[in-house]
């Protein structure tokens, strides 16, 4: 797979965001050493959240990845050495469940088990940032014998997960890790109920994002703003609402099509791809909107790097997962964007979103609701621009990148110290 080429904007964002996060690391003597380890060699919500902390700790760590992708090209980008170990048997394991195909795979998971540990000796952390990363990280602990903490960013239920594998997250999370670190309340809370770990014992770390990135590009004027949509292909008039994130369905893109249908004077800009097995989702997407007759109206933008500026180039963001969403970092993202957001009211965006304060918020799947919502913020653009303030100030104040990376290292030298 080629990686997603770096745009001008996309370069200037990672390197504020590397310049930022070395003031934490950089130089500071008797730092723990860490070894990053993740599943996806794709670009995900779990791969966004290592990039900076990754950036931060680059003179005393390195990522090790269980597949190749874009993820590398974006951390070799910032300086953070990295490797690759993978195995076309362990590749194959899906999470939504485990069969026969996990037991030919045996002699694969004992492999890598035994390659994640020859490097985990030559650290003093272990950092295990996604759920394939939990189970090799914890199983090799034994091996190599360090402190192993584990960053939690999913809702651990029967709608994400197999039951096989909440079983093993479960022990894992029991015996095979010395710290757990949550994304959000909303993922600690599933992690406690699996589990039976009491709560108070998983801090929650939410996700840092750059707002340079965010603020950098202002647009003063309604000009500036069509500049923008002619750049991208869109068009200058419509009014746009923005879904960012994966295409898949349970982050609900076929919900907002739905809603298009009642909403004749706008336009949806879906910004995203298929990334696990999810081509069938994104080629349904397609199918549904000829068949509503709502093609002309939507314009699939696939893949993009430069976030902050197609984000820019909306009247409204809106969030339509139907279920639970761990955290939400594309409504994080919205907020710095200085637009207005409609969210699905589940999971870690009811820590983020204050309904009517700082966003709107709709039940999940809830197509009545999400045109409603719409509507309300074009009959009262005043109100919008309300929303739109208010939640960039809550985004900045709440979600910093510099509060993260120091939360997060203190987290890494504290596990280092036990």
């Amino acid at each position: 797979m080629n990686a997603p080429h770096l745009t001008g904007s996309a370069l200037a964002t990672a390197h504020s965001t590397i310049a930022t996060a070395d003031l934490d690391l950089q130089g500071v003597s008797g730092a723990p050493t860490v070894l990053f380890l993740d599943q996806s060699g794709e670009l995900g919500g779990a791969e966004f959240a290592l990039l900076p902390l990754a950036a931060a700790c680059k003179a005393r760590c390195a990522v090790v990845l269980l597949a190749d992708g874009p993820f590398r090209t974006r951390l070799e980008a910032t300086g953070v050495p990295v490797s690759v170990l993978a195995d076309a048997q362990v590749s194959t394991i899906r999470r939504e469940a485990l069969g026969l195909g996990t037991l030919r795979a045996i002699p694969g998971i004992l492999r890598q088990i035994r390659a994640v540990a020859r490097e985990a000796r030559r650290y003093d952390v272990i950092f295990l940032n996604t759920q394939k990363a939990l189970v090799f990280g914890a199983l090799s602990r034994p091996l190599h014998r360090r402190p192993v903490v584990w960053f939690l960013h999913d809702i651990m239920t029967r709608a994400h997960f197999g039951r096989a594998q909440l079983l093993i997250v479960k022990w894992l999370a029991r015996y095979g890790v010395d710290r757990i670190v949550a994304n959000s309340q909303a993922s600690a809370e599933t992690l406690s109920a699996l589990a039976g770990i009491p709560l108070a014992s998983i801090p929650v770390i939410p996700n840092g994002i750059d707002a340079a990135a965010f603020d950098a590009l202002d647009l003063p004027h309604a000009d500036d703003r069509a500049a923008l949509r002619r750049r991208f292909g869109l068009p200058e008039d419509a009014w746009l609402a923005g879904l960012f994130g994966r295409l898949a369905h349970w982050k609900g893109q076929h919900v907002a099509l739905d809603a298009l249908v009642r909403l004749p004077d706008v336009h949806l800009v879906l910004v995203g791809s298929p990334l696990f097995g999810e081509d069938a989702y994104a080629a349904s997407l397609r199918k549904q909107a000829e068949t509503l007759g709502v093609m002309d109206r939507v314009h699939f933008a696939g893949f993009q790097d430069d976030i902050p500026a197609w984000m820019k180039a909306m009247d409204v963001i809106v969030h339509t997962s139907i279920d639970p969403e761990p955290l939400g970092r594309v409504v994080i993202e919205g907020l710095l964007a200085g637009r207005p957001v409609i969210a699905a009211a589940a999971g870690g965006v009811l820590e983020i979103i204050r309904h009517r304060e700082n966003g709107l918020l709709v039940q999940p799947g809830d197509t009545d609701g999400l045109v409603d919502a719409i509507e309300a913020l074009r009959r009262a653009p005043d109100f919008a621009a309300h929303l739109a303030a208010q939640g960039t100030l809550d985004a900045k104040r709440e979600f910093s990148l510099d509060g993260y990376i120091t939360r997060m290292t203190e987290t890494i030298a504290r596990a280092a110290r036990r």
